[in-house]
This record gives structure tokens, C-alpha cells and sequence, in this order.
């Protein structure tokens, strides 16, 4: 079975695509399709980008527990808010500290916003830079408008079933996307 790494990418305290983290998870792990865990943003602390993690003296604990989370997950679903046509500042601080650890890796975009687009400039943006280091953005996206009418605080949609529809639209091409990838992978 897959491993799915979740980066829930808001830090804000008001947080709502936070949400939707927590939604993928319990989907996965109910549909018994992957193991999920929330890389969670808000909880890492990352220290300003200076310089990529290889190069770093002496990392944080965070940095180095983020790094190994992205290399050993089998994928990784992305939530990101939209803030003002971008994703935030803390979701580049955390992509532009890794390098190989996101190259060939299947990585699916869930963005979300207050408002009826559903973040899909904050997806454009994101997906530019995971294609520039090397990471492989699945073609089906998840978009969520006016997050905070289709999610309650612990991740339930309140229309579970036309979210469940749309999920297992995306969940599949990234599993096929993991799977595809670890065929790659495996020894000849």
C-alpha cells in the first residue's frame, strides 16, 4: 500500500484549507487506499530560506524530519490556500529548501480559496514551481471555492457525496501516477 504525505501549506490561525488536509486523509485511510499522514506547515517552523537544506551547517530537527517525510512518502498531496493570486509564503519556503527530494516525486494539487475559482491561480503558480524542480504535478487537480461553506473544521464535506465523486477522480490518477513511478523504480 502507498504511502501519501498531505502538506496542509497554511499558517494562518484562521486557517480553512486545513480542512481539506484533514478530509484526504480520512478518505484515503477509510477507502483503505493509501497510509496518509499532514505534514503540517504551521507546526514546522521553519526558519527563512537561506539556503537549500544540503547546503545548511546545522539544520533544524524540522527541516530534517520534513525532508525525510518527503523522500520516503510514495506521494504527495499538496493543499494550498490561494492569498492574493499565489500560495503562501510558507508552502515556497518549505518547497525551495529540498531538491532531490522532489525530483520524479507524483504530487497532486488541492487548492482552495474564499472565493468562486477555487485558488486555481495559486494552482497555475504552484505547479510552475514543482515543474521546475523536477516533481511530477498529476494532471487532475482538486479545487475547492468558498472552502469555508464545504468543509467543517475536522475535514467532513458537507456534500460528502459529490466531494467523494471528485476525489476519487484525483486520488486515482495519483495512485496510477505512484504506481507508474515505482514500476520506474523497481530493479530490472
Amino acid at each position: 500500500m502507498p504511502h501519501i504525505s498531505i502538506i496542509s501549506s497554511s499558517v494562518r490561525n484562521d486557517r480553512k484549507s486545513h480542512s481539506v488536509s484533514l478530509y484526504f486523509q480520512k478518505y484515503l485511510t477509510v477507502n483503505n487506499l493509501a497510509t496518509a499522514e499532514i505534514i503540517d506547515l504551521k507546526k514546522c517552523s521553519f526558519p527563512i530560506f537561506e539556503d537549500l537544506l544540503k547546503d545548511q551547517i546545522n539544520p533544524s530537527e524540522s527541516v530534517l524530519e520534513f525532508a525525510k517525510k518527503v523522500k520516503t512518502s510514495d506521494g504527495i498531496i499538496i493543499v494550498t490556500p490561494e492569498y492574493n493570486g499565489g500560495y503562501p509564503a510558507s508552502l515556497k519556503n518549505a518547497i525551495d529548501l529540498l531538491e532531490d527530494e522532489w525530483k520524479h516525486k507524483p504530487i497532486g494539487i488541492a487548492s482552495v480559496s474564499s472565493g468562486p475559482f477555487g485558488g486555481t491561480q495559486a494552482l497555475v503558480s504552484l505547479q510552475f514551481t514543482l515543474w521546475k524542480m523536477k516533481a511530477w504535478t498529476i494532471p487532475a487537480v482538486f479545487s475547492v471555492p468558498e472552502v469555508e461553506n464545504a468543509y467543517a473544521q475536522n475535514g467532513d464535506a458537507t456534500d460528502q457525496s459529490a466531494t467523494d465523486k471528485l476525489a476519487a477522480i484525483f486520488i486515482k490518477e495519483l495512485l496510477w501516477c505512484i504506481e507508474a513511478d515505482m514500476e520506474v523504480l523497481k530493479p530490472i
